[in-house]
């Protein structure tokens, strides 16, 4: 049996990991059995990215929820009757916290009886069986698989399975549900499934789904990687004008749709994990005008908060798009921490709705320029710490400075930013090393003086020799080489001797 827990622990990313271990601990505390299930198990087998963590507990799930709010999560909607509980957790992780549950019908199509149960009665009251698995993680089963319906078989198939012939009837919204996960996962309804709902269909009881549950589905749509497979899907079966007429009509805006998937690769690739709900909503609902869109939130049972912030949304993108564009952004630094506060989804919204060049260059830079230098900042803080400049207030500014300088093309090389350092923390070089003057051995000065000499008595000589030369060249007599000077006397007296003979002939 493979190890689930490790391959879970693997696939997490470190906030989602630090999320999990916490809900053990709180659950462990409170006495409370914890489970993972549903949609991270299922995509955790299948191989698919983890988006949420969905966890159901043997127990209250709001004392939990309360306990993670104080660690800085968000409760997104507490449903009390339901006992499910939809959390944004630390470290912008999405996921859920449920009560175990079974949802006893007394006749079918009926609103159900809901008692609180054990897992295992909660997995096998579920839609489908790729959705009734969980792992444990409590510390007595930590890693075990549970999967009373054999839902691990039909992920091997590639299918997706009803678990009742009651499936369709007892809650018509699972006929988009059943869709929306076989066009998501690129699986095919499974034989008798199809059998039902075919059945379904004929029976109408898609003009029975409730609006408020096909809320839930158009939101659940706005979330997925490839909404376009899924309203296709929807459309293809006549099903659209069961989440809403309108939409049905006008169809949805497949051109935005397609903008905005390719804005979330372009984010994925940046490093971001955005959350592209609110836009993706917009986008789908695209071809609406004003009052219908209002209209189709409200029937699909979205509270008054949730419709004034999607209707408000595009206006708030271009108010901060108007102040990205500003003469207050010129500065790179400006316009760097102005879209690193701007919520992502209104930079996903303007990537793929405007027509501002301006606005459009400072959001490319940003992801992929400037964030790069923001990232390799502590390399710049190392660098001036070997300087020697103590951490601290002074120290910090300086690493910005640099950062600032940076955007604008300085401080690219090493050498560049040590200059730049020591200028900013006002550290100078130290004094280059003078090299000593060798002394000269013992007799080399005379050695010296003596080879001067000689080259001088060379040169003499060569001259000498020269002058001769010319004076041959002109017929008149050569003079005598000088001699040493021990022999200067004799020679004068020879000179001497010999004039005096001279003169005496005459």
């Amino acid at each position: 049996m493979p190890d689930y827990m490790f391959l879970l622990e693997s696939r997490l990313s470190p906030e989602q990991r630090a999320v999990m271990l916490r809900v053990q601990e709180l659950s462990a505390a409170l006495g409370f059995n914890v489970y993972l299930t549903g949609g991270t198990v299922r995509d955790l087998v299948t191989g698919a990215s983890l988006r949420d963590l969905d966890f159901t507990v043997e127990g209250n799930p709001s004392k939990i929820a309360h306990e993670l709010e104080k660690g800085g999560a968000k409760i997104l909607s507490d449903d009390e009757k339901l006992r499910h509980v939809e959390v944004l957790f630390a470290g912008d992780c999405e996921g859920s916290i449920s009560a175990a549950r079974d949802d006893h019908y007394v006749r079918p199509g009926t609103r159900p009886e809901i008692r609180w149960s054990t897992i295992m009665e909660d997995l096998r009251r579920r839609d489908f069986s790729l959705n009734a698995i969980a792992i444990s993680l409590n510390p007595a089963s930590r890693g075990l698989l549970l999967d009373p319906t054999n839902g691990l078989s039909d992920i091997e198939r590639a299918e997706v399975r009803a678990l009742t012939i009651h499936s369709f009837t007892n809650q018509p919204v699972r006929l988009l549900r059943v869709l929306r996960f076989a066009a998501r996962m690129g699986f095919k309804i499974e034989q008798r499934t199809q059998e039902w709902f075919d059945l379904a269909i004929e029976r109408n009881l898609q003009q029975t789904i409730a609006p408020e549950d096909a809320g839930g589905e158009l939101r659940a749509v706005a979330r997925e990687e490839r909404p376009s497979v899924v309203l296709k899907a929807w459309e293809e079966h006549d099903l659209l004008a069961a989440v809403n007429p309108v939409l049905a009509k006008k169809h949805p805006a497949y051109d935005a749709i397609g903008r905005l998937m390719k804005v979330r690769e372009d984010l994925f690739t940046a490093g971001f994990r955005p959350r592209l709900a609110a836009p993706m909503l917009l986008a789908i609902l695209g071809r609406l005008k004003d009052r219908e869109l209002a209209n189709v939130l409200s029937k699909a049972g979205f509270r008054s908060a949730e419709s004034e912030a999607a209707l408000g949304f595009e206006e708030e993108s271009l108010e901060a798009q108007k102040e990205l564009v500003g003469r207050k952004m010129n500065a790179p630094v400006d316009a760097f921490r102005f879209l690193e506060k701007m919520p992502l989804d209104q930079v996903a919204y303007l990537m793929a709705e405007s027509n501002k060049s301006a606005a459009l260059s400072k959001i490319r830079a940003f992801l992929n320029k400037w964030r790069p230098i923001r990232i390799a900042l502590p390399v710049v803080a190392t660098e001036l710490e070997a300087l020697g400049m103590p951490r601290g207030t002074k120290f910090d500014q300086i690493v910005e400075q640099v950062f600032a300088m940076q955007l604008t093309g300085r401080g690219k090389t090493r050498e560049e930013r040590e200059k730049i350092l020591r200028k900013l923390s006002g550290i100078k070089e130290p004094p280059k090393k003078k090299e000593k003057e060798k002394k000269p051995a013992k007799g080399a000065d005379k050695a010296h003086a003596a080879a001067a000499m000689g080259d001088a008595a060379h040169k003499k000589h060569a001259a000498a020799r020269i002058e001769a030369t010319k004076q041959a060249a002109k017929g008149k007599p050569v003079p005598p080489k000088p001699h040493a000077k021990h022999a200067g006397p004799a020679s004068h007296g020879k000179s001497v001797a010999s004039g005096k003979k001279s003169h005496g002939r005459k």
